[in-house]
């Protein structure tokens, strides 16, 4: 079995995916006071996380940290993509109050820094830009000391768009690639290698930190990926985050390699030879994982 993303045999997918995960992707029970308390403030205010939504394995970690990523503009995308387990349909209209909800939360929990996600709106005109601003501005207006991360859409690559989530300054504009070029029109719906590139450098031009995050394990080559981390740092990209996949329902992708903890480690070292600030890589590495420490990585760099 290939440990660096090379294709595998059908023969060996199908007894892949029958045995059971390797050790290193043990994920920890949520527990503890602090889980309880975000789950509360989440759940009583009618909120959105891609922590739950995802199914990211790092919720009981991050909520019992006492952080959470917020996902606006409801749970129901726009778009299909086969490694996400977010639910796809038509989406019901924005509500209005929701950036005062997310904003009273965020100073509920306490949280230093927060970040806020959403699904793709292709229904909107806009894609959901003004209700994004809207929700960046209020927090910023309750929570002044709280630094905000954003990862946002696509936005079919509309400069206009993305420059008015850019004018309310969050800390930190996060658009994922999600995996290789070649990999993307079986991975991605709608979604485009080159639109999520142009992206990432309209962030980079607009003087915000940029950032930006793939997935392993589908089949990808280490050449492929590392050619990632070369078109993202000719945008200007200076944050990267590289995390295992894993099939969040049998109606998603499979797994086609569970990528070893070396391989990891491997990717990071490449990532800072090639001038990204921070690079996180590990298996069980999501966009916003330890994403409050990514700031103050990348001051430490400067």
């Amino acid at each position: 079995m290939s440990l660096f993303g090379l294709s595998l045999s059908a023969y060996t997918i199908y007894y892949m995916e029958r045995r059971q995960k390797p050790d290193w992707l043990k994920i920890k029970l949520p527990a503890g006071s602090n889980y309880r308390n975000v789950k509360k403030v989440v759940e009583g205010n009618h909120l959105h996380t891609i922590c739950s939504s995802g199914k990211c394995p790092n919720m009981g970690e991050c909520w019992g940290a006492g952080t959470a990523t917020f996902m606006i503009l409801g749970e129901i995308c726009t778009r299909s993509c086969k490694f996400c387990a977010t639910l796809t349909g038509k989406p019901l209209v924005p509500d209005p109050g929701e950036p005062a909800k997310v904003a009273a939360s965020i100073r509920l929990m306490g949280l230093k820094h927060v970040v806020i996600t959403s699904v793709d709106r292709d229904d909107l005109q806009d894609g959901g830009a003004a209700h994004w601003a809207a929700t960046i501005g209020q927090i910023s207006k309750v929570n002044p000391a709280t630094t905000i991360e954003v990862l946002i859409p696509d936005f079919d690559g509309r400069a206009e768009l993305i420059g008015l989530i850019a004018l309310e300054r969050p800390d930190i504009i996060s658009h994922n690639l999600e995996t290789v070029e070649r990999l993307t029109p079986q991975v991605r719906s709608r979604a485009k290698y080159q639109t999520s590139l142009r992206v990432v450098g309209i962030i980079s031009s607009l003087g915000i930190v940029s950032k930006s995050g793939i997935m392993v394990g589908l089949g990808e080559t280490s050449g492929e990926v590392l050619q990632c981390m070369d078109d993202l740092r000719s945008v200007g990209c200076e944050i990267l985050t590289i995390g295992q996949y894993l099939q969040p329902t049998k109606m998603h992708l499979e797994v086609v390699d569970y990528v070893h903890p070396d391989q990891f480690a491997y990717f990071k070292r490449e990532g800072l030879a090639r001038g990204f600030s921070v690079v996180e890589s590990a298996p069980l590495v999501r966009s916003s994982y330890h994403a409050e420490k990514h700031l103050i990585t990348k001051n430490m760099h400067e």
